[in-house]
This record gives structure tokens, C-alpha cells and sequence, in this order.
């Protein structure tokens, strides 16, 4: 892409799979083609060359781009609750407006839902009058009542104090291991990334390519206690010294280390 003229290839022979009900996260140095990546796949970016498959289907190509939709959900870093709508609301907009559901049963899905994991009782309260934990599972859920093939996350507990995001990890493991989907999760976080996944890719710095992929073969479902376990330190130093490399380059480069 050409960002005021100048030529950027943000990714070049990026090739790598995830299976149906894979927990793959994505980490890498800042600026490396994460985000690039995910919105390729989402739908929001064409890509120069190159294709993307969705259950054997071509999704994205120099000939064919199928658009955003319910089977392709993303929760963005920055939020996108909409403020003038209650928690309730917002939760069942989607499968209401795309007519996935009728109101009255979007309306007990999203509470049983909301009650599943323990918020009982916000149903009716605006998105500022709720933390921003909170406001992270509100998303999470919008996506989830969907039952999209894929969820993706971009960095969607950034700037959470460290007691949030455990809440936050162990709230989003425990949606994933009820019920299972393809996730695909990009963080800088490493910590957050073993935990979490069921691989971690390591991307290089711009244009990405896929470094190292690191299998995690931590049981489900995971508890805090697993990050003092020998086998979760020996996968975070294979991860660690990888990614370091690559924010090395990437800082070389002149570009901000973030990893």
C-alpha cells in the first residue's frame, strides 16, 4: 500500500494454516503486518497477491474479495460499543439488523449469555456507566451471539491493568473451551500469548512472513498457576528469543520496538 506515496509491502509469502477450533495467536514486532493481516481476512483490505481460504473457499484475492460479514467477527483494540445503546442492545443488534434472529429470541440469547459468565444485571446500562472490562466482554459477546467460523481479536486487552486482563484471560478461556471456535488473536503480550493460544506464530519484521510457529501443549482448560510450570517457561524463552530477534531487526530498522 502506498500511505502518501510511499511503497510499503507489509507482507510478502505470509503463508500459514489454522484448523477449525484453533486458538492461534498472532505476535510480532510493531508495525510488522499484524493488523494488515487480520483485516485482510476480515474482509476490510484487498491484498496485491496472494489468497485466503475460509473452510476450502476463497475469501480474498486479486480476483475475488468476499465482504465482512457474521462468519468473520472482529473485536477491535479500541473498542466499538455503541454509546447511545444499552449493553442489551448492543449485544443483539447484529443477528437482529442481518435478520439472523427475530428480537425476541436475540433478547434471551444475549442474557443467557450475559449470564453465563456472571453479568447478571447490566443488561440496561449504557457502555460508560460500565468498566472497561465490562465494556471487552460486552464485544466479545457481540461477536460470540453471531456464531461466527472465525473471531478475531486485535489486541483487544491492550491498556488493561494486569488484574483486569487475568480477569479478562480467564473470562475469554472460559467462553472458548465451552464452546469452541477458530480464534485468531494478535498481542504483543507474551505472557498473554502462551496462555491463551493453542499456537503462537511469530511473525518476522516488515514485510511479514511467518518466522518460527510454536505448538502450546499446556491442558485445557488453564489456570494462572501454569505460568510457573517448567513446560510454560521453557515454551516463553522459544517464544521470547524469537521474538526478540525480530524486534531487534525492527529497531535496527528505526522502526518502535513494541514486542
Amino acid at each position: 500500500y502506498d500511505p502518501e506515496g510511499v511503497h510499503v509491502v507489509a507482507m510478502k509469502e505470509c503463508s500459514f494454516e489454522i484448523a477449525a477450533g484453533e486458538f492461534a495467536v498472532v505476535v510480532g514486532p510493531s508495525g510488522c503486518g499484524k493488523t494488515t493481516l487480520l483485516n485482510a481476512i476480515a474482509g476490510f483490505d484487498t491484498i496485491t497477491s496472494g489468497e485466503i481460504y475460509l473452510d476450502g473457499e476463497i475469501i480474498s484475492s486479486t480476483k475475488k474479495q468476499i465482504k465482512p460479514d457474521v462468519e468473520r467477527m472482529v473485536v477491535f483494540q479500541n473498542g466499538a460499543l455503541f454509546p447511545w445503546k444499552t449493553v442489551l442492545e448492543n449485544i443483539i443488534y447484529g443477528p437482529v439488523v442481518q435478520k439472523k434472529m427475530k428480537k425476541s429470541e436475540a433478547i434471551e440469547t444475549a442474557k443467557a449469555m450475559l449470564g453465563q459468565v456472571g453479568l447478571n444485571g447490566i443488561e440496561d446500562k449504557y457502555p460508560e456507566e460500565t468498566s472497561s472490562g465490562v465494556q471487552r466482554r460486552v464485544e466479545i459477546l457481540r461477536a460470540l451471539i453471531n456464531k461466527p467460523k472465525v473471531v478475531m481479536l486485535d489486541e483487544p486487552f491492550r491498556g488493561l491493568d494486569a488484574v483486569a486482563k487475568t480477569v479478562m484471560h480467564e473470562f475469554l478461556m472460559e467462553i472458548f473451551c465451552s464452546a469452541p471456535r477458530t480464534m485468531f488473536f494478535i498481542t504483543h503480550d507474551i505472557d498473554e500469548a502462551i496462555f491463551l493460544g493453542s499456537k503462537v506464530v511469530i511473525m518476522t519484521t516488515r514485510p511479514a512472513q511467518v518466522k518460527k510457529i510454536v505448538n502450546v501443549n499446556l491442558p485445557w482448560p488453564r489456570e494462572h498457576h501454569i505460568l510457573s510450570s517448567d513446560t510454560y517457561l521453557k515454551l516463553k524463552s522459544e517464544v521470547l528469543e524469537a521474538v526478540h530477534e525480530e524486534a531487534k531487526k525492527a529497531f535496527e530498522a528505526g522502526e518502535r520496538e513494541m514486542a
